[in-house]
């Protein structure tokens, strides 16, 4: 994670942007990881991410399934089902309202008051 931000605002946005990074397409741990750190998120290490995606999973918002490595280990596949696209939807929907209002009530020290 970027060191700019705490530790529980990644921890509330952590499920939401698995599942949208997964809803792409169909990835495996790592490259998640990566597309998390190359969208602003910061290096998520594997002791946080994957009991995300097992929790996604065991809500019924992921499957996986294992694939054979080329040149190397087996890896593990995530893909978002039908609840996952909708739990997305709505939770973004959602988020977004959220930072909208908070925004509302926080200083921007951007501006010039």
């Amino acid at each position: 994670m970027t060191d700019d931000l705490p530790t529980e605002w990644l921890r509330a946005v952590l499920p939401l942007a698995v599942l949208a990074v997964v809803a792409e397409e169909e990835t495996y741990g790592y490259a998640v990881a990566q597309q998390l750190q190359a969208g602003g998120l910061g290096a998520v290490k594997g002791g946080t991410l994957y009991p995300v995606l097992n929790r996604l999973e065991a809500e019924g918002l992921l499957t996986s399934s294992w694939r054979e490595g080329v040149g190397g280990p087996g890896r593990k596949f995530f893909a978002v089902t039908p609840a996952g696209r909708d739990q997305l939807a709505r939770r973004s929907a959602a988020w977004h309202t959220f930072t909208e209002q908070a925004r509302g009530l926080l200083p921007d020290p951007r501006s010039t008051r």
